[in-house]
């Protein structure tokens, strides 16, 4: 027991692997073993790369499997995945080394089973409506009588055939037909590259643009015809300017485009008894219209002359009003040369009566004169009285400003000392020496004076004697 492993004689003959060859060799019995297999699981954590990649998982209540789904094969799938979609994934299964895992490269994908389709096709039916795509207010009107009907169908079986021998039955037009599959992978593409391509058409080109779009399918089962469930088809079909009219199984069934288009059509012949009238009965309406148009202008015009002739019967004669008018018109004239001159005649008898009772123009002056003499009289008198009491006032006032001037303190003995400046002085601190003033006596009469000393006068001390040392010399 105490004899270590390596030591057995039977670990010798146990085969040594690197990792890298273990790992080549579990990949090579897996590739081998399961290289076309059916795995039927849910969807879940689906992602779709940048690179154009699908990786997602298929599980069922026990179990997880990786997938991916390589861009080559993408276009070819004809189902798109979603998350909680049970599938059929058709592929094979390898390894990853570099994480020691395995899974499933898809390169198909079914439905798996009526039920999985039904929960989908209702799953994407409530989210393309709550998009607006369903919305009637979208629909556009199908044309009474289209010059080009755009088909989009497949170019074998009875389809076309039904819809060209009807529309030559009701009313041949011309007809521009899109091949496309409509069943198996790639037929959702092609059918909306179909309805894009009659859009994309340019008005008055080589190729006329359709006016109406039927896009056409036989009965089938609900897998056969899910091409026309997929998204794809559905939003061309809702983005096409041209007005379209799907008709797409038989009457009881129901896709996705029906709800998108303008119209729905319960088969390929309805679809094309709606896109055009029957000739037969437009002519004959035409020609119903017409007779009735003939006799209703007939009735109208009997009604008009009716109506004239009654109008006419109550109009009086015409010779006759002329003559009552002329008479009328001479009856006036006549009244009217004799009106003037009596009218003149009264005229001038108002203007001689108002004449009477106006004034002579010097009757009137005469009178505003005296009016105005009185007031004049008045104006003058309190004029003087006025002037008079502002010139004693003005007297008055002129002693006053005598008695109050300085040139009668002149006169009375004392002088006016201005210096330099002109300016009074009226201090002994305003002394300097060597400045220059003035003195003013009565009439105006001045001499210039210097005041004198070696220093400012200094502040009032008296001496002594009783004298001021600030008095200085004036010369």
């Amino acid at each position: 027991m105490n004899e270590s492993l390596a030591d057995t004689p039977s670990s010798h003959n146990i085969p040594e692997y690197t990792v890298s060859e273990i790992s080549q060799a579990l990949k090579r019995t897996v590739e081998q073993n399961y290289d076309n297999v059916r795995v039927k699981g849910e969807i879940s954590g689906f992602k779709r790369h940048s690179s154009g990649h699908l990786y997602f998982c298929l599980k069922d209540a026990e179990a997880v499997l990786d997938a991916v789904c390589w861009r080559g094969s993408v276009g070819r799938l004809p189902v798109a995945p979603e998350d909680g979609l049970e599938v059929i994934a058709i592929g094979r299964l390898t390894t990853y080394p570099g994480r020691s895992k395995y899974q499933m490269v898809v390169e198909r994908l079914e439905l798996a089973g009526q039920g999985a389709l039904l929960m989908l096709l209702e799953e994407r039916k409530r989210r393309l409506a709550a998009e607006g795509l369903f919305d009637p207010s979208r629909k556009k009107p199908i044309p009474f009588l289209p010059q080009v009907v755009g088909v989009v169908t497949s170019p074998t079986g009875a389809v076309i055939r039904d819809i060209l021998h009807r529309l030559a039955d009701r009313f041949p037009r011309h007809v521009l037909m899109w091949p496309v599959a409509v069943q198996g992978e790639g037929a959702a593409q092609q059918v909306a590259a179909a309805i894009e391509g009659f859009n994309r058409l340019p008005p008055g080109g080589k190729v006329p643009r359709p006016d109406v779009l039927i896009v056409a399918r036989g009965g089938g089962s609900l897998e056969d015809l899910w091409a026309f469930n997929e998204e794809i088809v559905v939003r061309a079909a809702a983005a096409s300017a041209i007005p379209l009219i799907s008709a797409v199984g038989h009457e009881t069934d129901t896709t996705l485009i029906d709800y998108a288009a303008d119209l729905r059509a319960p088969t390929p012949t309805g679809a094309a008894e709606m896109a055009v009238p029957v000739r037969r009965d437009l002519v004959l309406q035409v020609m119903d219209r017409g007779r009735r148009l003939l006799a209703g202008v007939t009735r109208l015009q009997d009604e008009r002359r009716q109506r004239l002739d009654g109008l006419g019967r109550g109009l009086p004669d015409l010779r006759r009003r002329l003559e009552d008018l002329s008479r009328v018109l001479d009856d006036r004239s006549e009244r009217l040369v004799n009106a003037w001159p009596n009218y003149r005649h009264r005229r001038q008898a108002q203007v001689t009566q108002l004449a009477g009772r106006l004034r002579s123009p010097r009757e009137q002056i005469a009178e505003k004169r005296h009016a105005l003499e009185g007031p004049s009289t008045r104006l003058d008198g309190a004029w003087r009285r006025l002037l008079d009491g502002r010139r004693a006032a003005l007297e008055r006032t002129g002693s006053l400003l005598d008695s109050l001037s300085y040139e009668q303190v002149l006169a009375r003995g004392f002088a006016l000392v201005r210096d330099a400046a002109g300016g009074p002085v009226t201090s002994a601190d305003q002394a300097h020496p060597g400045d220059r003033w003035s003195i003013a006596f009565q009439g105006q009469q001045t001499v210039p004076v210097m005041v004198e000393g070696d220093h400012p006068p200094a502040a009032h001390k008296p001496t002594a004697k009783g004298k001021d040392e600030r008095q200085g010399k004036l010369l």
